[in-house]
């Protein structure tokens, strides 16, 4: 058992060091390029947004990516006195990104949501 484990542990020393290796050859280079980064690396980068909109306290608002592409991570923010973003996170399907807020004295939130999409 004991050389089952020593092996176990040398395979994943291995794949460490080889994931260290990509991950060396994977980082950008620092350039005056217009493109940020992150954008030159992941196929398909593009933030969408559903820009602020009041409705209802706990209403769900859904931006969606472009045809063909994933939400990758996202966000949303919630607007107005005493406003609280209660929830953020990707759509079932994973094309798109939902959030939903809450005011305390107040029947309605402002709600904005982002999507950062790729391929």
């Amino acid at each position: 058992m004991r050389a089952k484990t020593a092996l176990t542990a040398s395979a994943l020393a291995l794949t460490l060091a080889a994931g260290a290796g990509w991950a060396a050859q994977a980082a950008p280079e620092h350039t005056s390029a217009t493109k940020p980064a992150h954008a030159r690396i992941i196929d398909g980068y593009q933030i969408v947004t559903l820009p602020n909109a009041t409705v209802p306290n706990f209403q769900r608002r859904t931006v969606y990516c472009p045809a063909g592409k994933h939400a990758i991570g996202g966000g949303g923010e919630a607007q107005g006195n005493d406003a609280i973003l209660v929830g953020s996170f990707p759509t079932p399907d994973g094309t798109g990104w939902i959030a939903l807020g809450r005011q305390n004295a107040y029947s309605s939130v402002g709600i904005s949501v982002y999507a950062v999409c790729a391929n």
